[in-house]
């Protein structure tokens, strides 16, 4: 692209219960500041951002999203073990090459006993707060297919309801089993890029909230997708957390603890960006 492109999308990456409350945060400081995030032409959403992103979509204002993370209504239990992420981290980190890395992780979540599905769906539905149905704004959220590392956005003109597209972005690989999808297995959308940037090419101007910038394994992180957007003409604001940010989020991005804290960092991460966020975002 070369700065030819139409319209703008917002970009929200995952991150976990913690990282999610963290996005919230941000956006209700956008909002606050005056920022009109209802501008965007698309919503992306991966994992945490597929949640959210859903829930902002179908009309659920980025105040509320933030209030809820201060009140824990909003709080699902991620139950990670050590085994589990020694498995990950051995999937993930077994090759340096990007195509390899993705497929052996596909592999290890395939092949894994994980939580059951009926499970996984519980809690989404339950986060998508009945939300069930695509919205009338354009939506579009990713899933990662389990044996060829393909990157895919769901919409509401794939075959795919709003809830399995949801389930899939968030099929946490090793504890949550694949999302079957068009004769095909999925795993979660941030499986090789935490909020795949690189999907809101052709877009004139990009907000990019992105909770935790690099995946684990040999891919491309957020800033790096943001800088190939911007080589081509697209004006991008990326936010992502700072070293405050990092300490009231802490390392484990399941922790349901934290997420208050991690909210309220978001809101002021957001409050200190806002103005340079809003020269890039408003014409």
């Amino acid at each position: 692209m070369s700065g030819s492109g139409t319209g703008t999308a917002l970009v929200l990456g995952g991150g976990g219960p913690v990282g999610g409350a963290w996005l919230t945060g941000v956006l209700a400081g956008l909002a606050d500041a005056g920022i009109d995030l209802h501008r965007a032409d698309v919503v992306i959403g991966t994992s945490a951002g597929a949640v959210f992103g859903s829930r902002l979509a179908c009309g659920q204002p980025p105040g509320e999203l933030y209030e809820r993370q201060l009140a824990g209504d909003d709080r699902i239990d991620l139950h990670v073990t050590t085994a589990q992420t020694l498995r990950f981290l051995r999937a993930a980190l077994g090759s340096r090459d990007p195509e390899r890395s993705v497929r052996r992780l596909g592999r290890a979540a395939l092949a894994a006993s994980t939580a059951p599905a009926s499970e996984m769906y519980d809690a989404v539905r339950t986060l998508l707060c009945g939300a069930t149905d695509w919205p009338a704004r354009a939506l579009r959220i990713s899933a990662v297919d389990a044996v060829s590392g393909e990157v895919k956005a769901f919409d509401a003109d794939t075959k795919a309801g709003l809830v399995d597209a949801v389930a899939a972005s968030c099929a946490v690989p090793l504890v949550w089993p694949p999302v079957a999808l068009d004769g095909r297995r999925w795993i979660d959308g941030g499986s090789r890029s935490t909020a795949n940037i690189q999907l809101a090419r052709g877009y004139d101007r990009v907000l990019a909230v992105v909770p935790i910038p690099n995946a684990v394994g040999p891919h491309p992180g957020a800033r790096q997708q943001a800088a190939d957007l911007a080589a081509g003409g697209t004006v991008v604001s990326l936010v992502c957390p700072g070293r405050t940010d990092r300490r009231a989020m802490g390392r484990d991005m399941t922790a349901n603890t934290r997420v208050p804290a991690a909210a309220r960092a978001g809101y002021a991460r957001a409050t200190a960006l806002a103005a340079g966020v809003a020269d890039a975002w408003h014409d």
